[in-house]
């Protein structure tokens, strides 16, 4: 069947235009400070934006940069250059691409604008704390680590303090590298800005409880760049009041996401990103709608207004990836019930041991509480030579066909 046969229109989500245009304003900008006074720090897709944010530095996000090259078809060129110097195929795909892309300038939008220093919290891998010292080799910048504790299945105060006592730490490497004054004053403003903007990203992600959902999970894979390289700014703030306020009124309208839904699944791992247009169309065509996932609810996190630094500790301690298989079951559960879902699908990722390890428990531990059945199908989130679109078909089509 060709792409596009048996699809009946599609209505477009009309904040993406804005979206797209505050992301190309973004990398612009981020682009543009290269070489001028404005620090420029690379940061792990789990780490506390927000005090850079306050300071003044602009973030950028190779996880975030490799996630546009897988999407754009360049995965396999950069991850090749990574190769040819000695890192194995094994590695994280996005670290084989972002240091491929770091030593040719490469990616759809020609490479990253150089770092002054790192930050790497190793909240979501181990492989983060390598792949940034091998960074900090290459351009010769200080790098800062931030160590959280693993959550096995209590939140120990004692944990809480040592990461708490990180930020502050924190605090006085960005003061010593940028030569500015760390203000309370403006931290809590950012605070602020990034309380707004996490709740209404959480209730952007709520809408899809409705029925039928007015997005899916691929659109909130898009959607989810400004909260992810933004959070603690008033931009992201007015686009998701915009986006919750398109959602609401996709569902007054009864717009739907998936024309004719009848079956809502719940997602979980990391997109792939170049399959991500033909997956979507594939679970429309036939009349299933990805209402949730656990990587974009990763960034619905919480942070109390009235002590942000000592939350801050919790919720970046707290992220999906730094937490106990059993505590990753109570999340999964929760977002069945919650969205009424009908079975789950998991990506088992190459490139993410973390998230993927654990994953056929996971699966049994679902259906045997639930009954609900769960698809397990493999790729790589940007290196699509693991991924046979012809197997993930079938074996979709078949799933369904089982609900």
């Amino acid at each position: 069947m060709a792409a596009d046969e048996g699809l009946k229109p599609y209505v477009k989500i009309n904040a993406t235009d804005q979206m797209k245009q505050l992301m190309t304003e973004y990398y612009i900008d981020a682009k543009g400070a290269e070489g001028t006074d404005r620090p420029i720090c690379w940061i792990t897709s789990g780490g506390p934006v927000e005090f850079l944010i306050a300071m003044d530095v602009i973030p950028v996000y190779p996880e975030n940069h490799g996630a546009m090259c897988g999407a754009s078809k360049m995965g396999v060129e950069l991850a090749e250059v990574a190769e040819g110097l000695g890192f194995s195929n094994d590695l994280c795909s996005y670290a084989r691409l972002d240091i491929g892309s770091a030593i040719t300038h490469g990616g759809p939008i020609g490479g990253l604008p150089r770092p002054d220093f790192l930050l790497c919290c190793n909240n979501i891998c181990g492989t983060v704390q390598k792949w940034y010292e091998e960074l900090a080799r290459y351009f010769e910048v200080p790098m800062f680590l931030m160590d959280t504790p693993f959550m096995h299945k209590t939140r120990y105060e004692h944990a809480t303090e040592y990461v708490r006592k990180q930020c502050l730490e924190l605090v006085a490497f960005l003061e010593e590298h940028t030569g500015r004054e760390f203000s309370l004053e403006r931290f809590a403003e950012v605070a602020m800005l990034s309380v707004e903007g996490i709740e209404l990203w959480k209730e952007v992600l709520e809408t899809a409880e409705y029925r039928p959902s007015p997005l899916t999970c691929f659109d909130a894979f898009i959607h989810m760049a400004p909260i992810v390289t933004l959070r603690g700014t008033p931009e992201v703030v007015e686009y998701y009041r915009l986006l919750k306020s398109e959602m609401l009124s996709r569902i007054e309208e009864g717009i739907s996401a998936v024309p004719d839904e009848r079956y809502r699944l719940i997602w979980d791992n990391i997109p792939i990103w170049y399959e991500m247009r033909n997956l979507g169309q594939l679970f429309a065509r036939n009349n299933t709608c990805l209402v949730a996932d656990t990587y974009t609810t990763a960034w619905a996190i919480d942070i109390k207004i009235d002590d942000p630094l000592t939350s801050m500790a919790d919720a970046y301690t707290g992220i999906y990836l730094n937490i106990s298989i059993d505590l990753m079951f109570e999340q999964l559960l929760a977002l069945v019930s919650r969205f009424s879902a009908d079975g789950v699908v998991m990506h088992s990722n190459r490139s993410c041991k973390p998230y993927s390890l654990g994953q056929y428990d996971l699966a049994s531990m679902v259906t045997e509480r639930t009954g609900k059945p769960v698809l397990i199908i493999e790729a790589d989130m940007t290196d699509s030579r693991t991924y046979s679109e012809a197997q993930v078909r079938a074996r979709v089509e078949a799933f369904i066909e089982s609900l």
